[in-house]
């Protein structure tokens, strides 16, 4: 849980996008990060369009209802953002991000926000699915999986992996990230993001995926992941893929 006097990495991040859901408190932090590490708004804003190029590929193969784990603030391009006609269910695990997505999201008939935690699918809310994400387990949905990886084990995180695989529809959709080896060279910077984080060599990621196939890119740094022109000139510290269940 983040104490609303303490800083958020979802309100941090929304200030490295642009966006105006953040508090002084999140600004300190980013600053503070930035002298440790360096770019982190080009590199978060590489993250953010790399969301958005999966979720048009999802919606380009005719899903339209996603399910959003670890979202942080639901703006700056966020899903239901990217894709205007497609419903959406927003989840993250602090109740303090829940609040505020909540409050963003008031009115909307195509986009909720709910508590959720992504290693225990059976905490979402049985109705908040049935109003956002009516398909999921019975038709294809897309899954959003960004920013998580790097805060569970190896074995958690494939033992999530595969739970989501068994619950989603054949036909679905998982648009998740990795976090590579950039901060081993930052040592400030890493002691910032905690015990619980975890880098990964490259060659690591596509083992995790276990039975999401991903798409002919594979795991790649998410610059590269279908650029529009030529790929964002930043640091590789993310890698993703898009990744689909077949038919079992």
């Amino acid at each position: 849980m983040v104490e609303p006097d303490l800083p958020s990495t979802a309100r941090m991040i929304d200030h490295w996008l642009g966006g105006r859901d953040h508090r002084p408190v999140d600004v300190a932090a980013a600053t503070a990060f930035e002298a440790a590490y360096g770019p982190c708004a080009a590199i978060f804003r590489s993250l953010r369009a790399f969301l958005g190029r999966t979720v048009r590929a999802v919606a380009a193969a005719g899903v339209d209802e996603f399910l959003v784990f670890g979202a942080g603030v639901p703006t700056c391009g966020n899903v239901h953002e990217v894709a205007p006609g497609a419903s959406v269910l927003y989840t993250d695990a602090d109740p303090e991000t829940v609040r505020l997505g909540q409050r963003l999201l008031a009115g909307s008939d195509r986009a909720g926000y709910g508590h959720g935690d992504a290693t225990d699918i059976g905490t979402l809310d049985p109705a908040q699915l049935r109003r956002f994400v009516p398909g999921w387990g019975s038709g294809p949905v897309g899954v959003v999986f960004l920013g998580l990886a790097a805060f569970l084990d190896d074995d958690t995180l494939a033992r999530t992996l595969d739970e989501l695989y068994q619950a989603a529809a054949p036909g679905s959709w998982l648009a998740i990230d990795f976090d590579g080896t950039e901060l081993a060279a930052y040592p400030e910077a890493l002691a910032m993001m905690g015990p619980a984080f975890r880098m990964r060599e490259p060659e690591r990621f596509p083992p995790l995926l276990g039975r999401w196939r991903p798409t002919a890119e594979g795991v790649v740094p998410v610059a590269r992941w279908r650029p529009v022109g030529e790929p964002e000139p930043v640091p590789d510290a993310f890698h993703g893929a898009l990744a689909w269940r077949p038919a079992d």
